[in-house]
């Protein structure tokens, strides 16, 4: 039985550290209050990830999975690998939203594939159409474009104003990964 009267679209942006974060600490709230949550992330090909493992703590209730392929993408020099991965996932994210068996679905760097033109915008905004009301659905990455913002009923945009890189420290173990 969902537990959602009404399902909003939330997305968190920009430019800082902070929106995977956001979303995996609302579904562990979520879980606590008996909510069932499906994550799909994005452009993570690696196993080294600390959700990977902390996450699957909270099964059956949350349940995670990742496609992305190896390496970094760059803009304009698209990998095969990278548009296939990103296709598998947003198959994945069609099945899950539209069977309407979970309450809240994240798609972790969702806006990041958008960005770098993995998968098309006017699909994804089509799937939010198709959403059933009932699920909350929750899209993270950098760069959201103006129309997913005025799609969103809450946008949240993570701001830069300092970052231990700055000083020369590098993403550590349990914290940026």
């Amino acid at each position: 039985m969902t537990n959602i009267s009404q399902g909003l679209v939330q997305v968190y942006t920009g430019d800082c550290k902070g929106k995977t974060t956001a979303a995996f600490g609302l579904a562990i709230r979520a879980v606590g209050h008996g909510f069932r949550v499906y994550i799909i992330q994005f452009m993570k090909g690696g196993d080294d990830y600390g959700e990977l493992e902390g996450l699957k703590r909270l099964r059956p209730e949350c349940q995670l999975e990742h496609f992305g392929g190896q390496g970094w993408v760059r803009k304009g020099e698209l990998q095969e690998e990278h548009i296939l991965e990103a296709r598998k996932a947003f198959i994945r994210a069609q099945e899950i939203i539209i069977s309407g068996e979970w309450d809240i679905v994240i798609l972790d760097e969702i806006v990041n594939a958008l960005w770098f033109e993995l998968i098309p915008e006017s699909e994804v905004l089509e799937l939010i159409d198709k959403k059933p009301p009932h699920v909350e659905l929750v899209l993270t990455g950098r760069n959201a474009s103006k129309l997913l913002i005025e799609k969103a009923d809450l946008v949240t945009e993570m701001v830069l104003k300092k970052h231990p890189f700055e000083k020369g420290i590098m993403a550590r173990l349990g914290i940026e990964y």
